[in-house]
Protein backbone atom coordinates (compact mmCIF):
# COMPACT_ATOMS: atom_id res chain seq x y z
CA UNK A 1 0.00 0.00 0.00
CA UNK A 2 3.01 1.99 0.92
CA UNK A 3 4.89 1.88 -2.48
CA UNK A 4 1.16 2.57 -4.38
CA UNK A 5 0.59 5.93 -2.63
CA UNK A 6 4.19 6.73 -3.42
CA UNK A 7 4.05 5.66 -7.23
CA UNK A 8 0.57 7.36 -8.08
CA UNK A 9 2.21 11.00 -7.96
CA UNK A 10 5.00 9.98 -10.04
CA UNK A 11 2.27 8.48 -12.57
CA UNK A 12 0.34 11.52 -12.44
CA UNK A 13 3.09 13.59 -12.90
CA UNK A 14 4.22 11.47 -16.05
CA UNK A 15 0.71 11.52 -17.52
CA UNK A 16 0.45 15.67 -17.29
CA UNK A 17 3.31 16.20 -20.37
CA UNK A 18 2.29 12.91 -22.34
CA UNK A 19 0.58 15.66 -24.79
CA UNK A 20 3.44 17.64 -24.52
CA UNK A 21 5.92 14.29 -25.41
CA UNK A 22 3.75 13.51 -28.07
CA UNK A 23 3.40 16.62 -29.95
CA UNK A 24 6.79 17.56 -32.01
CA UNK A 25 4.84 21.01 -33.04
CA UNK A 26 1.76 22.40 -32.41
CA UNK A 27 1.43 25.87 -33.48
CA UNK A 28 -1.43 28.33 -34.21
CA UNK A 29 -1.43 30.86 -36.71
CA UNK A 30 -3.91 33.81 -36.97
CA UNK A 31 -3.86 37.29 -39.01
CA UNK A 32 -3.64 40.53 -37.62
CA UNK A 33 -5.97 41.19 -34.56
CA UNK A 34 -7.29 44.29 -36.07
CA UNK A 35 -9.41 45.74 -38.99
CA UNK A 36 -12.17 43.52 -39.51
CA UNK A 37 -15.36 44.63 -40.76
CA UNK A 38 -18.70 42.65 -40.86
CA UNK A 39 -18.88 40.16 -43.66
CA UNK A 40 -14.92 39.35 -43.46
CA UNK A 41 -13.41 36.12 -43.81
CA UNK A 42 -10.33 35.20 -41.23
CA UNK A 43 -8.50 32.70 -42.02
CA UNK A 44 -6.66 30.31 -38.93
CA UNK A 45 -4.08 27.76 -39.35
CA UNK A 46 -2.88 25.38 -37.28
CA UNK A 47 0.38 23.40 -37.89
CA UNK A 48 0.64 19.93 -36.04
CA UNK A 49 3.46 17.27 -36.00
CA UNK A 50 3.10 13.94 -34.07
CA UNK A 51 5.19 11.80 -33.12
CA UNK A 52 4.90 8.23 -34.89
CA UNK A 53 1.78 6.04 -33.76
CA UNK A 54 0.12 9.05 -32.96
CA UNK A 55 -2.80 10.28 -34.96
CA UNK A 56 -5.68 13.36 -35.05
CA UNK A 57 -8.64 12.54 -34.33
CA UNK A 58 -10.94 14.21 -36.82
CA UNK A 59 -13.72 13.68 -34.88
CA UNK A 60 -12.82 16.54 -32.59
CA UNK A 61 -13.13 18.95 -35.14
CA UNK A 62 -15.37 21.98 -35.17
CA UNK A 63 -18.14 21.44 -37.71
CA UNK A 64 -18.52 23.74 -40.80
CA UNK A 65 -21.75 25.97 -40.34
CA UNK A 66 -23.16 28.37 -38.17
CA UNK A 67 -21.17 28.54 -34.68
CA UNK A 68 -23.30 31.54 -32.99
CA UNK A 69 -25.71 34.50 -34.42
CA UNK A 70 -22.52 36.63 -35.92
CA UNK A 71 -19.78 33.48 -36.57
CA UNK A 72 -19.65 30.78 -39.02
CA UNK A 73 -17.20 28.79 -39.89
CA UNK A 74 -17.47 28.65 -43.53
CA UNK A 75 -14.78 26.22 -44.40
CA UNK A 76 -12.14 23.58 -43.09
CA UNK A 77 -9.57 22.11 -44.81
CA UNK A 78 -7.14 19.27 -43.08
CA UNK A 79 -3.71 18.45 -45.25
CA UNK A 80 -1.84 15.42 -43.71
CA UNK A 81 1.18 14.47 -44.65
CA UNK A 82 2.69 11.42 -42.74
CA UNK A 83 2.98 12.67 -39.22
CA UNK A 84 1.77 16.09 -40.37
CA UNK A 85 -1.23 17.85 -40.05
CA UNK A 86 -2.22 21.59 -41.37
CA UNK A 87 -5.78 22.57 -40.57
CA UNK A 88 -7.12 25.63 -42.70
CA UNK A 89 -10.02 27.13 -40.84
CA UNK A 90 -12.17 29.95 -42.70
CA UNK A 91 -14.36 31.66 -40.37
CA UNK A 92 -16.49 35.00 -41.30
CA UNK A 93 -18.26 37.50 -39.29
CA UNK A 94 -21.37 39.27 -39.83
CA UNK A 95 -20.93 41.43 -36.65
CA UNK A 96 -21.60 45.31 -37.31
CA UNK A 97 -20.43 47.22 -34.31
CA UNK A 98 -21.43 50.95 -33.42
CA UNK A 99 -17.83 51.58 -32.10
CA UNK A 100 -14.53 48.99 -32.44
CA UNK A 101 -15.21 46.12 -30.91
CA UNK A 102 -13.27 43.04 -29.05
CA UNK A 103 -14.34 39.42 -30.21
CA UNK A 104 -13.15 36.46 -29.76
CA UNK A 105 -12.88 33.58 -32.10
CA UNK A 106 -13.69 30.45 -30.12
CA UNK A 107 -11.59 27.76 -28.79
CA UNK A 108 -11.45 24.27 -28.83
CA UNK A 109 -9.74 21.18 -28.18
CA UNK A 110 -8.21 18.49 -30.50
CA UNK A 111 -7.67 15.16 -29.24
CA UNK A 112 -5.02 12.85 -29.99
CA UNK A 113 -5.01 9.00 -29.56
CA UNK A 114 -2.18 6.21 -29.83
CA UNK A 115 -3.87 2.74 -29.26
CA UNK A 116 -5.87 2.58 -26.50
CA UNK A 117 -5.13 5.76 -24.82
CA UNK A 118 -6.35 9.07 -26.23
CA UNK A 119 -5.52 13.08 -24.89
CA UNK A 120 -6.41 16.65 -25.66
CA UNK A 121 -4.94 19.54 -26.89
CA UNK A 122 -6.48 22.72 -26.30
CA UNK A 123 -6.88 25.14 -29.09
CA UNK A 124 -6.95 28.98 -27.26
CA UNK A 125 -9.54 31.77 -28.17
CA UNK A 126 -8.12 34.39 -30.26
CA UNK A 127 -9.43 37.96 -29.54
CA UNK A 128 -9.77 40.61 -32.50
CA UNK A 129 -11.36 43.97 -33.36
CA UNK A 130 -14.19 44.54 -35.27
CA UNK A 131 -15.04 48.27 -36.65
CA UNK A 132 -18.01 50.14 -37.88
CA UNK A 133 -18.14 50.55 -41.22
CA UNK A 134 -18.50 54.14 -40.74
CA UNK A 135 -15.46 54.67 -38.50
CA UNK A 136 -11.66 53.33 -40.18
CA UNK A 137 -10.09 54.01 -37.57
CA UNK A 138 -8.97 50.95 -35.32
CA UNK A 139 -6.89 50.70 -32.03
CA UNK A 140 -5.81 47.89 -29.83
CA UNK A 141 -6.87 47.30 -26.09
CA UNK A 142 -4.12 48.64 -24.49
CA UNK A 143 -4.94 52.53 -25.91
CA UNK A 144 -2.08 52.67 -28.80
CA UNK A 145 -1.88 51.50 -32.53
CA UNK A 146 -1.20 48.00 -33.32
CA UNK A 147 0.03 47.58 -36.54
CA UNK A 148 0.25 44.00 -37.86
CA UNK A 149 0.82 42.48 -41.12
CA UNK A 150 -1.24 39.61 -42.94
CA UNK A 151 -0.11 36.51 -42.27
CA UNK A 152 2.24 35.34 -45.05
CA UNK A 153 1.31 33.08 -47.57
CA UNK A 154 1.70 29.28 -47.29
CA UNK A 155 5.05 28.08 -48.59
CA UNK A 156 5.38 25.52 -50.84
CA UNK A 157 7.19 22.12 -51.17
CA UNK A 158 10.03 22.64 -53.48
CA UNK A 159 12.32 19.84 -53.05
CA UNK A 160 10.83 17.39 -55.75
CA UNK A 161 11.27 20.57 -58.25
CA UNK A 162 14.65 21.44 -56.89
CA UNK A 163 16.17 17.52 -57.51
CA UNK A 164 14.64 17.61 -60.82
CA UNK A 165 16.51 20.76 -61.29
CA UNK A 166 19.79 19.69 -60.01
CA UNK A 167 19.58 16.21 -62.21
CA UNK A 168 18.28 18.58 -65.28
CA UNK A 169 21.26 20.63 -64.71
CA UNK A 170 24.12 18.41 -64.01
CA UNK A 171 23.27 16.02 -67.26
CA UNK A 172 23.23 19.01 -69.30
CA UNK A 173 26.71 20.21 -67.99
CA UNK A 174 27.80 16.62 -68.66
CA UNK A 175 26.39 16.99 -72.19
CA UNK A 176 27.65 20.38 -72.66
CA UNK A 177 31.04 19.03 -71.82
CA UNK A 178 31.33 15.80 -73.98
CA UNK A 179 30.46 18.20 -76.84
CA UNK A 180 32.81 21.17 -76.04
CA UNK A 181 35.87 17.99 -75.82
CA UNK A 182 34.04 16.67 -79.24
CA UNK A 183 34.32 19.87 -80.79
CA UNK A 184 37.84 20.56 -79.41
CA UNK A 185 37.44 23.34 -76.77
CA UNK A 186 39.68 20.93 -74.64
CA UNK A 187 42.63 20.80 -76.30
CA UNK A 188 44.85 19.66 -73.62
CA UNK A 189 42.75 16.86 -72.98
CA UNK A 190 42.63 16.47 -76.67
CA UNK A 191 46.22 15.81 -76.56
CA UNK A 192 46.48 13.95 -73.72
CA UNK A 193 44.78 10.92 -76.06
CA UNK A 194 45.92 11.76 -79.30
CA UNK A 195 48.19 8.06 -79.72
CA UNK A 196 45.55 6.42 -77.87
CA UNK A 197 43.49 7.29 -80.96
CA UNK A 198 46.10 6.78 -83.16
CA UNK A 199 46.81 3.14 -82.17
CA UNK A 200 43.29 2.36 -81.93
CA UNK A 201 43.14 3.54 -85.82
CA UNK A 202 46.23 1.59 -86.59
CA UNK A 203 44.52 -1.67 -85.04
CA UNK A 204 42.14 -1.15 -87.90
CA UNK A 205 43.63 -0.86 -91.02
CA UNK A 206 45.94 -3.78 -93.06
CA UNK A 207 49.55 -4.47 -92.31
CA UNK A 208 50.08 -3.89 -96.04
CA UNK A 209 48.71 -0.26 -95.80
CA UNK A 210 51.74 1.48 -94.63
CA UNK A 211 50.93 4.54 -96.21
CA UNK A 212 48.07 5.20 -93.77
CA UNK A 213 49.51 3.93 -90.76
CA UNK A 214 52.44 6.78 -91.37
CA UNK A 215 49.88 9.10 -92.16
CA UNK A 216 48.21 8.21 -89.21
CA UNK A 217 51.31 8.80 -86.71
CA UNK A 218 52.32 12.17 -88.59
CA UNK A 219 48.44 13.09 -88.18
CA UNK A 220 49.38 12.75 -84.19
CA UNK A 221 52.59 14.10 -84.35
CA UNK A 222 51.30 17.26 -86.34
CA UNK A 223 48.01 17.81 -83.27
CA UNK A 224 50.61 17.68 -80.41
CA UNK A 225 53.17 20.25 -81.73
CA UNK A 226 50.11 22.25 -83.11
CA UNK A 227 51.59 22.82 -86.77
CA UNK A 228 53.14 20.52 -88.98
CA UNK A 229 56.37 18.55 -87.34
CA UNK A 230 59.21 17.81 -89.91
CA UNK A 231 62.46 15.89 -89.19
CA UNK A 232 64.01 19.63 -88.78
CA UNK A 233 62.00 20.95 -86.47
CA UNK A 234 62.63 18.16 -83.77
CA UNK A 235 65.52 20.25 -81.71
CA UNK A 236 62.64 22.64 -81.64
CA UNK A 237 59.69 20.14 -80.80
CA UNK A 238 62.12 18.24 -77.97
CA UNK A 239 62.19 21.98 -76.25
CA UNK A 240 58.32 22.50 -75.74
CA UNK A 241 57.96 18.86 -75.17
CA UNK A 242 60.97 17.74 -73.35
CA UNK A 243 59.35 14.52 -71.98
CA UNK A 244 59.20 13.22 -75.93
CA UNK A 245 63.61 13.69 -76.74
CA UNK A 246 64.29 9.84 -75.10
CA UNK A 247 62.66 8.75 -78.22
CA UNK A 248 64.96 10.24 -80.70
CA UNK A 249 66.46 8.09 -82.43
CA UNK A 250 62.88 6.55 -83.11
CA UNK A 251 61.09 9.85 -84.36
CA UNK A 252 64.19 9.99 -87.10
CA UNK A 253 63.71 6.52 -88.15
CA UNK A 254 60.16 7.28 -88.72
CA UNK A 255 60.86 10.29 -90.26
CA UNK A 256 63.58 9.06 -92.68
CA UNK A 257 61.24 6.15 -93.29
CA UNK A 258 58.41 8.17 -94.19
CA UNK A 259 60.47 10.09 -96.61
CA UNK A 260 61.83 7.29 -98.26
CA UNK A 261 58.31 5.67 -98.28
CA UNK A 262 56.33 8.89 -100.09
CA UNK A 263 59.47 10.90 -102.18
CA UNK A 264 61.55 7.54 -103.15
CA UNK A 265 60.70 4.64 -105.82
CA UNK A 266 60.49 1.07 -105.12
CA UNK A 267 60.02 1.20 -102.03
CA UNK A 268 57.97 -1.91 -100.06
CA UNK A 269 56.88 -1.97 -96.25
CA UNK A 270 57.87 -4.79 -94.48
CA UNK A 271 55.92 -6.81 -91.35
CA UNK A 272 59.33 -5.37 -89.26
CA UNK A 273 58.35 -1.99 -90.81
CA UNK A 274 54.49 -1.92 -89.56
CA UNK A 275 55.96 -3.04 -86.11
CA UNK A 276 58.46 -0.65 -85.72
CA UNK A 277 55.68 2.12 -85.98
CA UNK A 278 53.52 0.39 -84.04
CA UNK A 279 56.39 -0.02 -81.04
CA UNK A 280 56.88 4.33 -82.49
CA UNK A 281 53.19 4.87 -81.68
CA UNK A 282 53.10 2.73 -78.23
CA UNK A 283 56.64 4.93 -77.04
CA UNK A 284 54.76 8.18 -77.54
CA UNK A 285 51.41 6.60 -75.76
CA UNK A 286 53.32 5.67 -72.47
CA UNK A 287 54.48 9.24 -72.52
CA UNK A 288 51.45 10.36 -73.09
CA UNK A 289 49.83 8.88 -70.07
CA UNK A 290 53.21 9.70 -67.98
CA UNK A 291 53.62 5.89 -67.43
CA UNK A 292 57.14 6.83 -68.67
Amino acid sequence: MKRLLILTPLLLLGCSGASDEALIRFEVETPRPFGYVIGDEIREQILIETRPGITLNTASLPAEGPINRWLNLNRLEVEQDGQRYRLDLRYQVFYAPLTVKTLNLPGFTLQFGSGDSAFGKEVPPWRFTMSPLRDLAVKSAEGGASIRPDSPPPRLDTRQAMTLITAGSGAAAVAAAVLAYLYGYFPALRRRTLFKQALKRLSRIPEKDMAEALRIVHRALNALNRQPLYQHQLAGFYESHPEYRRLDSQLNWFFNYSNHYFFSRNVSATVLDRQKLTALCQACRQIERGSR
